[in-house]
């Protein structure tokens, strides 16, 4: 019996709650779990991940039982499982920094920001506690924007030995200068931005490949995407969408024959709709010519819920962690990061990018 993957979460929002649902929906259904992307990964399955620890600045989640505290206001993702008496990692006071938007501090009970009473940990603190807690992989889920945070538990990872996941768009794997840090570590590091399990960006790639594969030429194209979470009230922050634009937009460009004038496409989160609470809508369109100029489009309405979504890229991603540590391997991983985020090292078209994954895992 392999040993379990020990991984500890920063930020214990929605995809969070997902994640931690996800991992006991498996160990109770195994075979028998619905939607499993690679059931099995390297001789790994999703039950195998065992979470250990959570940081977060919420009230509602510090000093609880992580199961407990992601079924916590302000989080509503769809409740999939909600056996999780098994979660009994502790979930610890993380420091604020840039993670909390002023959007977050100024709205009603039932969205809003409860300051934590506790004080927050130290750096040296969340080191230690990853060290007790023995995490080997730390999985970064906190909100779009918090650059400074994200780099604080991305220097905490390295000084405790934790191999790195990043699900948000700052950018770490894709900085060749953060990557260089994690190969001198001899850790790895993967990322960046989850591209959903079936949400607007790989759909949107998919047109967009299909479109150059039967010959049409591409004019412009947009994807305005609304939701009711609290990521997306986060993002009305334009400051903090900066990155998210950026993430969202090279996954499309780079995955046509031709890149778009920057006037001819439009990508990202557009709105907060408070009702939609964890879903997601996304709209999207491709503006074309057919033979001879034989003006052509398409639109696209894509609902998804959103938590659940990435959370099924994310159960991938932390086993090609340990995959990844078991082969020596440090620094950004390409062969792991292409297929499962928007803004990977290198973008690989997705089909290639699913066999070097299956490839570095050793199941092709």
């Amino acid at each position: 019996m392999r040993e379990p993957i020990r991984t500890a979460i920063a930020g214990v929002g929605n995809c969070a709650s997902s994640l931690v649902q996800a991992v006991s929906y498996c160990k109770n259904r195994r075979h028998e779990a619905i939607g499993v992307s690679f059931p099995e990964l390297g001789g790994y399955r999703p039950e195998d991940i065992e979470i250990v620890a959570g940081f977060d600045v919420d009230d509602r989640k510090v000093n609880r039982p992580v199961g407990e505290a992601v079924m916590a206001t302000p989080n509503c993702t769809e409740i999939f499982w909600d056996q999780l008496d098994d979660q009994t990692a502790t979930v610890h006071r993380g420091p604020d920094l840039d993670g909390v938007s002023a959007f977050m501090r100024n709205q009603p009970p039932e969205v809003s920001f409860v300051t934590s009473a506790l004080p927050p940990l130290s750096a040296d603190k969340v080191v230690e506690t990853l060290k007790q807690a023995g995490a080997e992989v730390l999985i970064i889920f906190l909100p779009v924007g918090s650059v400074r945070a994200v780099e604080f538990y991305a220097d905490c990872a390295l000084r405790a030995g934790c191999a790195l996941v990043n699900g948000i768009p700052v950018f770490l794997a894709s900085n060749p200068a953060w990557a260089k840090k994690f190969e001198t570590a001899g850790l790895p590091l993967i990322g960046d931005d989850f591209k959903a399990q079936f949400g607007a960006t790989v759909v949107h790639r998919a047109l967009a490949h299909l479109a150059d594969l039967r010959g049409v030429k591409v004019d412009r194209t947009y994807q305005l995407n609304v939701g009711g979470n609290t990521d997306f009230l986060n993002m009305m922050d334009m400051d903090r969408l900066v990155m998210k634009r950026e993430s969202k937009t090279e996954a499309v460009q780079t995955a046509m024959d031709n890149r778009l004038d920057d006037g001819d496409i439009r990508i990202g989160p557009s709105d907060y709709v408070p009702w939609l609470n964890d879903r997601k809508v996304a709209y999207v369109r491709l503006e074309g010519r057919l033979l001879g100029g034989a003006r052509t489009s398409v639109e696209m309405r894509l609902e998804v819920e959103d938590s659940p979504n990435a959370a099924a890229m994310a159960i991938t991603a932390i086993r090609c962690a340990r995959i990844a540590r078991e082969k020596g391997l440090s620094g950004a991983i390409p062969d792991a990061s292409a297929f499962l985020f928007k803004h990977p090292p290198i973008q690989i078209d997705d089909p290639e990018a699913y066999d070097r994954l299956l490839a570095f895992a050793g199941d092709a």
